[in-house]
């Protein structure tokens, strides 16, 4: 097995801290822009009225079976939690998996026909959104969280 940070010939010390160091970067950065823009939603529905019981119709199957005032409080609860476990990295995978299904159904129920734009309440948003997240559930939050640090103190625990 090679180790990841032996040179190439070809290579310099630069483009090595790069390669090895890039990745984790671009996570954390994402991760961080996720975090901020779903905390500062939550925020906004802490602080808010509820308009949920307006969109509950429009809902997916089962979202749509919960009621709008549960509903509510679980958008709140997850935007509000899921963006620090972002932060710290811990459960990162879990945390970005569940915002990205949160904004999948907000996606459905209130963007989606309005079209690809930001300014008239359109879909562009919640597909970048989606993408961010979609990053961070397939390549985890990378070696700048806690996630790496647990597993590798705790290997057996964390897999």
């Amino acid at each position: 097995m090679a180790n990841e940070t032996q040179l190439h010939p070809s290579q310099s010390v630069s483009s090595s801290f790069l390669y090895t160091s890039g990745k984790d970067a671009s996570l954390f950065t994402l991760r961080l822009f996720a975090a901020y823009e779903f905390f500062e939603a939550g925020l906004e529905k802490w602080n808010g009225q509820n308009w949920f019981a307006d969109l509950q119709d429009a809902f997916p199957f089962p979202f749509n079976l919960i009621p709008a005032d549960l509903n509510w409080s679980l958008a709140t609860g997850f935007e509000l939690v899921a963006p620090i476990l972002l932060v710290l990295g811990l459960f990162g995978r879990y945390a970005a998996f569940s915002l990205l299904v949160l904004t999948a159904v907000a996606w459905y129920a209130v963007h989606a026909e309005n079209g690809y734009n930001v300014c008239d309440n359109g879909y562009k948003m919640a597909l970048i959104y989606c993408l961010v997240l979609l990053c961070v559930v397939l390549q985890g939050s990378g070696r700048w969280s806690a996630d790496f640090w647990l597993k590798r103190r705790l290997p057996r625990i964390f897999v």
